[in-house]
């Protein structure tokens, strides 16, 4: 019953697939760059100029703002919204049904602002040390 709409100027690359939509439209707009590899699933709705790297998988029913950046491997869950201008940086992971607000740089699973993903690595790390530290 749905379909799929890819406006001007799209580009798609190998082995990506988009589902046609359920019962709604699955619509890639105008000036998306999609890398190879990609899954974008039933009833997405992709922004203009939005650009996503290899491996991504956008579950059904998402919507990604006007210039977003996604990087590779980076899940999507279903009825994720993405407003305009969102970074998603490489293996993040976007829970079902988050609400991402434009403008914010996020990072890791589940994604959270790049200064406090940042800061737990950093804490991770001395942890790691400080354990090796002690077993000696």
């Amino acid at each position: 019953m749905g379909s799929v709409v890819i406006e001007d100027d799209v580009e798609i690359g190998a082995n990506t697939c988009i589902d046609r939509g359920s019962l709604e439209t699955t619509v890639i707009r105008r000036g998306v760059k999609l890398d190879n590899l990609i899954q974008i699933a039933h009833n997405v709705e992709i922004g203009e100029h939005t650009i996503i790297a290899a491996q991504t998988g956008i579950s059904g029913s998402s919507s990604l703002g006007a210039h977003c950046l996604i990087g590779g491997q980076v899940g999507i869950g279903e009825h994720a919204r993405l407003d305009d201008n969102t970074v998603i940086g490489g293996q993040g992971g976007v829970l079902n049904g988050k609400h991402v607000r434009g403008g914010e740089v996020l990072w890791g699973t589940p994604v959270r602002p790049l200064k406090e993903f940042l800061l737990q690595q950093a804490h991770l790390a001395r942890m790691v040390k400080r354990k090796s530290r002690d077993a000696d």
